[in-house]
């Protein structure tokens, strides 16, 4: 049987199928004396043993550690051009009490996008004048909620949330920050469902049309207007879209400070990550000092002070900081026109992890509970769904003896995995383990087949009332 098959150029078979590429994997990521990957401190048997698979790990000390560089790196920069800079982490990358505490420690604020977003990190304890709050279809009740708990900035996404949002605040007697969200028609290079900030999708208003909306947002005295909002998209690598982003809105924020103050600019986020070996992504430091710079010139050129400045990063901050276990139950090799591919199919899929088959997300898979000398084969980590469609993996290599029993883990798999999940053919979610220090601890629960059972009302057991459900 060749383990030979088509597969894009691009990703060839690795000379070593067992290798961890620390550009990929969590930073400390090994293997042990016996083969097995090891995350926090804690070897993957141990943990699939102890808490199952599927499974979401986190490494603490990474999220925590990527949180702090990426502070200090804007911060710096925007100190080197006579500003200064606020960092928000991305609740909808993945949110959890304990994530937000982490968050918080390291000083970043917390930006959210839904009510539940807003109640988790509430309820895990930040601080309410650091949060920002998206979205694009605000309820009246989310937006009475967000501005009675004294939540810092309310990002306004559409002209109808600004009578909703100087009402609900008139009524609380609160004078209401606020930044509005525009698209500065900057198409950020990435996958046309990540690409946010062209005209023709569901967020924010056109350029143009900011001044108009400003001015109406300053006709209510129960809002303050503090800057622009504007993200370009996501897994972006370098700086180049931010700078042109920033110098479109540089523009409008100058037309708009020579009617009042305007302190601020946020430039969103959508920092890349790597997923696999052939992803680059410059570092944030070289990021964040691109981004900086061209605003600074910008605003030079057009004669206003350098505004403060603020991003809203997510993905690139925990999603290196997670893996996912999985134990394959079949491998199936399958002939292709050129060759042969092996299905590896494990006990998860596209409920807890939907961005293959969303986005076509590639990922780096590797045999986690041993090494091999066997040679790599093509494979392809496909889930248990009823969905041809149901791919966690759609091509890497894994040693020719990958077998049933066989612990894989996928890397990067930090963000929006589990905030994507579902209970898709009933399958329960996964738990969220995080490591640290050879230690290791659940921060979301996991789900049971119970637990589905509960939550339907249709079943002959089911006690209505129990469940606070009237006719």
């Amino acid at each position: 049987m060749s383990s030979s098959a088509s597969v894009p150029a691009l990703r060839g078979a690795p000379a070593d199928a067992d290798a961890l590429d620390p550009t990929v994997w969590p930073e400390g990521a090994h293997r042990d004396q016996v083969g097995r990957i090891v995350v926090g401190g804690v070897d993957v048997e141990t943990l699939a043993t102890r808490f199952g698979t599927p499974l979401y790990v986190v490494d603490e000390h990474v999220a925590r550690s990527r949180a702090r560089r990426t502070r200090a790196a804007f911060e710096r920069a925007a100190a080197s051009v006579g500003t200064s800079a606020t960092v928000y982490y991305a609740g909808k990358a993945f949110l959890s009490g304990a994530v937000v505490r982490w968050m918080t420690d390291e000083g970043l604020a917390i930006d959210v996008a839904t009510g539940g977003e807003l109640a988790v990190a509430l309820a895990a304890g930040a601080d309410p004048a650091r949060i920002g709050f998206h979205g694009n279809n605000k309820s009246v009740r989310e937006i009475e909620r967000a501005v009675a708990a004294g939540v810092g900035t309310i990002i306004i996404d559409s002209e109808v949330e600004v009578l909703r949002v100087a009402d609900a605040a008139a009524r609380a007697g609160r004078v209401q920050r606020v930044r509005l969200r525009v698209n500065s028609g900057v198409h950020a290079s990435t996958h046309e469902f990540l690409a946010t900030a062209h005209e023709d999708q569901k967020f924010g208003i056109a350029l143009g049309d900011a001044g108009r909306v400003v001015a109406g947002i300053r006709s209510h005295d129960s809002l303050d207007f503090v800057g622009l909002h504007c993200h370009i998209g996501s897994q972006i690598f370098d700086a180049a879209g931010f700078a042109e982003s920033a110098e479109r809105l540089l523009a409008v924020h100058a037309e708009l400070s020579a009617v009042a103050p305007v302190p601020e600019l946020n430039l969103g986020g959508g920092f890349g990550i790597a997923y696999t070996e052939l992803d680059r992504p410059a570092p944030i430091e070289e990021i964040a000092d691109g981004i900086a710079h061209a605003v600074a010139a910008a605003s030079a050129r057009l004669g206003v002070p350098v505004p403060r400045l603020a991003f809203e990063p997510g993905r690139s901050i925990i999603g290196p900081a997670g893996i996912t276990l999985y134990t394959v139950g079949t491998v199936k090799p399958v002939p292709t026109d050129e060759g042969w591919r092996h299905y590896v199919s494990v006990d998860g899929g596209m409920s807890d992890n939907i961005r293959t088959a969303m986005y076509g997300a590639s990922y780096t898979v590797r045999l986690a509970s041993r090494v091999s000398d066997e040679a790599a084969a093509l494979v392809r980590v496909v889930g248990k769904h009823c969905e041809s469609g149901d791919i966690v993996v759609d091509h890497d290599w894994l040693p020719h003896d990958v077998a049933p029993g066989d612990l894989v883990a996928v890397a990067a798999t930090g963000a929006y995995c589990w905030s994507l999940a579902s209970n898709y053919n009933h399958v329960p979610r996964p738990p969220v383990v995080a490591v640290s220090g050879g230690a290791a601890r659940v921060i979301v629960r996991g789900e049971s087949e119970e637990d589905l059972l509960a939550r339907d009302a249709g079943l002959p057991d089911h006690d209505d009332d129990a469940h606070g459900v009237t006719a």
